[in-house]
């Protein structure tokens, strides 16, 4: 039997720590780069189109930043209710803003995921539905000063402090901690990615 080919270099488009601690506790092998691109939203864009242009945006970005051949995965998180999309927090303020409209409410985390290389790209958009109990003011400024949301859409960290106020949460959990796992290992193992379990 012929051995099998080497797996391309993976390139994480990402500053995260959250990616790439998910990447890392599944043996993925990885470089990382930080691309920086603007992420102002268009006037009349809609959340979810915001997400993949933007993860679509840095994954050819940190490609061509890179210098070498790779295969680069991208992705981009916010948090929407209704047409009304929250990234992160311009500062403690800001996410107390956040938290107040998204307190008793279900709102949608949005993760648009891209995998860039030489022969083109690939992007999805993945969503999860999650309900934050209702918060008092006093709540709201004890999350907002501790920082923890200082720099996660919508200002909040599902494994962070914030959680314990989460009574409802309906699709992929590592979606909103910020990179759906299942759909992105099928997009790299489209892309040639070996991946632990399958390495011989």
């Amino acid at each position: 039997m012929p051995p099998m080919a080497a797996s391309p270099l993976l390139l994480l488009c990402s500053a995260s720590p959250r990616r790439r601690d998910l990447l890392a506790a599944l043996s993925i092998r990885f470089q990382s780069v930080a691309p920086s691109i603007d992420e102002s939203r268009r006037p009349g864009e809609p959340p979810a189109a915001l997400a993949e242009r933007l993860a679509r945006e840095k994954a050819e970005a940190g490609l061509r930043s890179f210098g070498r051949p790779a295969i680069a995965l991208a992705a981009d998180t916010v948090v929407a209710v209704g047409d009304e999309d929250f990234g992160k927090p311009r500062d403690r303020a800001d996410a107390a803003r956040m938290l107040r409209a998204l307190s008793g409410r279900t709102h949608v985390v949005i993760t648009g995921v891209c995998v860039a290389s030489p022969s083109g790209l690939r992007s999805l958009i993945a969503t999860t539905q999650v309900r934050l109990r209702p918060l008092s003011e006093e709540l709201i400024g004890w999350l907002a000063a501790s920082g923890d949301g200082d720099d996660k859409a919508g200002a909040y960290a599902v494994q962070g402090l914030a959680g314990a106020f989460i009574d409802r949460l309906e699709g992929s959990f590592t979606n909103v901690v910020g990179l759906p796992m299942a759909e992105t290992l099928e997009l790299l193992a489209q892309e040639g990615i070996v991946l632990p379990w399958e390495a011989r």
